[in-house]
């Protein structure tokens, strides 16, 4: 395929190095505050004596000198405690980390040698990030939510795709085009086979009315 382009295949290597995340969080002084039953009449003391404690702004340290590196064709496993910033993490590394003025962002992360702020305008063609938070039809089986991105992704191979594929001999040419059709063609089986989802490929997604794989 590499000769058919004329060139190597795109790989993308992401590198951070002693990233540190702190946040100052105004915070108020309760501790003078007494536990008591939730009524109405406590209820309405307590915001009133709420209204007179005292602020102060604290430091909130999210990540410390974490480095790492994410090497091409390799799927990397980030594992913490709740609260340990592994999302602050990957949403830096993609560019989605909030740029606030409380916020303090320090460290080095490049991708393939460039630095991100070089980036930051194409970043989301290289880096994609995927929330917690299901969005997906609950009715559609595993197999089905693929393909169904699949499609709207586009689902095919174009043929101004296939004018990209002349760099090598005719032979070659062919071959790699065949490969690429096939690769798109299947791509939501390739999936299903890299991420080990044979055994619930049939079974719906599920929500929190339906029971599937997400529940």
């Amino acid at each position: 395929m590499e000769k058919a382009l004329g060139r190597t295949l795109p790989q993308m290597e992401v590198r951070f190095k002693d990233v540190s995340i702190s946040a100052d969080i105004v915070v108020k002084d309760e501790t003078d505050i007494k536990v008591e039953l939730p009524t109405l009449a406590n209820e309405l003391m307590k915001s009133v004596r709420g209204m007179g404690a005292k602020k102060h702004t604290v430091k909130k340290q999210i990540l410390k000198n974490v480095s790492g590196v994410f090497k091409p064709g390799t799927i990397t496993l980030v594992l913490g405690q709740p609260g340990s910033g592994k999302s602050s993490l990957m949403k830096l590394l993609s560019g989605r980390f909030p740029d606030q003025k409380n916020v303090t962002v320090e460290g080095e992360v490049t991708y393939n040698g460039a630095p991100a702020n070089e980036l930051l305008r194409r970043l989301p063609q290289f880096v994609s990030y995927v929330t917690q938070r299901d969005k997906h039809y609950p009715s559609l089986t595993v197999k089905e939510t693929l393909e169904f991105a699949h499609a709207c992704c586009g689902g095919g191979f174009s043929e101004r795709d296939a004018q990209h594929f002349a760099g090598g001999t005719p032979e070659e040419n062919l071959a790699a085009l065949d490969a690429a059709r096939a690769m798109f063609k299947h791509y939501p089986d390739i999936v299903i086979q890299q991420l080990g989802l044979d055994n619930c490929q049939n079974t719906i997604v599920g929500d929190a009315m339906t029971r599937g794989v997400t529940s």
